[in-house]
């Protein structure tokens, strides 16, 4: 019966770590036996591993194409890996597969982590042998010894909660359609043959059922990725989402999104795509080019939550926290990392790799579909992603005794101050910024007889033969005293009511098209809420240009 996993992905180390991962060009029985008692001891708690006989390796790495083995061999190397399986004390028995892969014959050992560890191995192939636990050291397979053996037998009756059976669920509660969808993602064989086998079965070869036969039950993994209703078996298995809409914390809105993990992980990156994520396009009067960037970068988000699911503790009755605020994105879930990981190497700004994870078998699924690394990649991927966006630094936080675990990913500005961004060195550089909101002016269909419009040429004509104090005497003496106004009050985004109300006037249209509108047509103001001028949340705000300006009127003294 064929694996749950995509064999090009598996042997390419896409879907599984490379320690996960053992290559052999031939049948060697004795190097063999001692890699599945370590995959079955699974000291790091990774999900057991895979053995691939018919591939040859370098440094840990498949030599492509593959060896292969002969056909008429195959049923030989099948009886013999019974034979190793009885020589593991206790005894342990991997799932087998042969496959064609390049035209060749493989045949790979699938050795999920066991149940009874520690497990032991002869270390040798005969009569009298001693037996010694075997880990996995890298890409190696090594006798346990000192701390690695304490380790391995601290231990001992130890199943991660993500692969333990649920005693409040039954077969039934797993749901065939989830699991076809799954393997049809992934492009697994046994999709196919999942259409025939009877359900039990493919259940116990995708290792999401456990027990006696006759009394089946559903792993937690099982249920967390193929029920229809999985927090009716693990409470409050859900994300939970709170919108704000300021930064008050009093006015928000909430979402909950359930089901299978996988379905909810993936429901929520899109509700980020498609409410929270904006692009921005600054026009930067210098330079011909614009400067694009999105408040939240969305491979920072994805990775931040996507660890979350991967990392949280499902024996714990709480969610997922997500807060969205206007100014960042919370996302918070329980306990903290895994020891040695601390409140202290959070802060480093290095990569951290953990010994241990909490849910491998989670893990291994979430890697089938792409949706996480889990190779030590996630803290630099957020931090690699906010600083190509220019975003601020991405904060990770956990208390002394590591409860809980925050990730903060901060918005990026949308209003650059000129000064820090867009200097005038010399009077070239402003005579090159006042020609292009001349072209500007030039370009708005502007009626004849405006009053304001005129008011702006003119002085815009003029300040492209003077020097930049000179430009600011002119534009004060020029500039209509109420546009001025405007451009001062806004030192963050205000309504229009309180813009009129600032500078004199009473909150009606007429005042709008007066005052507001040649700024905005201009290009020094911008609306917040552009594609829906008349929302009841609407705001003004200095664009970029409008920036520049207010820092030659106000701060060049």
């Amino acid at each position: 019966m064929a694996l749950p996993i995509n064999i090009t992905d598996l042997v390419n180390g896409q879907a599984i770590e490379w320690e996960r991962l053992e290559f052999k060009k031939g049948w060697n029985p004795e190097e063999i036996v001692h890699t599945m008692c370590a995959f079955a001891n699974d000291i790091n708690n990774w999900g057991g591993g895979y053995i691939i006989v018919g591939i040859a390796e370098n440094d840990g790495r498949p030599i492509l194409p593959p060896a292969g083995l002969a056909p008429e061999s195959l049923d030989r190397i099948q009886g013999a890996v019974l034979t190793l399986a009885y020589q593991l004390l206790p005894n342990y028995f991997p799932l087998l597969q042969p496959y064609v892969l390049q035209g060749q014959h493989i045949l790979v050992l699938w050795c999920p982590a066991g149940d009874n560890r520690p497990y032991t191995a002869p270390i040798t192939q005969g009569k009298g042998a001693l037996r010694y636990p075997y880990i996995r050291y890298g890409s190696r397979s090594i006798v346990a010894k000192d701390d690695n053996l304490r380790r391995l037998q601290e231990l001992t009756a130890r199943i991660p909660f993500d692969d333990r059976i649920n005693g409040k669920a039954t077969i039934d509660d797993l749901d065939l359609g989830l699991i076809q969808a799954f393997l049809q993602e992934v492009k697994s064989d046994l999709y196919e043959e999942s259409k025939q086998i009877r359900f039990s079965d493919l259940c116990l070869n995708m290792k999401i059922v456990n027990g006696p036969k006759e009394a089946l039950r559903p792993l937690n993994v099982g249920l967390l990725f193929f029920s229809r209703n999985p927090e009716k078996f693990l409470d409050r298995s859900w994300i939970e989402v709170v919108i704000h809409k300021d930064k008050t914390g009093k006015n928000f809105s909430e979402k909950y999104f359930k089901g299978p993990l996988h379905h909810q992980l993936r429901a929520v990156l899109d509700y980020f795509k498609n409410n929270v994520i904006e692009e921005i396009v600054e026009k930067v009067a210098y330079k011909a080019e614009a400067n694009r960037h999105f408040n939240f970068p969305y491979e920072a988000i994805e990775e931040a939550l996507s660890n979350a699911v991967y990392h949280k503790s499902y024996e714990m009755d709480k969610p997922i926290e997500v807060q969205i605020w206007p100014d960042r994105i919370e996302i918070l879930s329980f306990p903290g990392p895994v020891p040695p990981v601390d409140a202290q190497i959070l802060k480093q700004n290095k990569r951290i790799v953990a010994r241990d994870y909490r849910n491998r078998r989670i893990g291994d699924l979430l890697k089938e579909l792409h949706l996480t690394e889990g190779r030590g990649t996630g803290f630099p991927t957020i931090r690699n992603a906010m600083k190509e966006n220019n975003s601020p630094e991405p904060v990770f936080e956990t208390d002394e005794q590591s409860t809980y675990f925050l990730s903060v990913l901060q918005a990026k500005e949308q209003i650059i101050t000129a000064v820090e961004k867009v200097p005038f060195n010399n009077l070239e550089e402003l005579s090159h910024f006042l020609n292009t909101l001349s072209d500007q002016v030039n370009d708005q269909d502007k009626t004849s007889d405006s009053k304001e419009s005129e008011i702006l040429k003119n002085a815009l004509a003029r300040l492209n033969d003077q020097a930049s104090d000179q430009a600011v005497q002119i534009i004060e003496s020029q500039l209509n005293d109420k546009l001025l106004a405007i451009l001062n009050v806004l030192e963050e985004p205000k309504k229009r009511v309180e813009i009129l109300e600032h500078i004199g006037l009473r909150n009606h249209s007429d005042n709008r098209e007066k005052y507001l509108d040649p700024l905005v047509n201009l290009g020094w103001i911008e609306m917040t809420i552009p594609e829906k001028p008349t929302h009841k949340d609407q705001k003004y705000k200095r664009t970029i240009q409008g920036e520049i300006l207010y820092n030659l009127i106000f701060g060049i003294k």
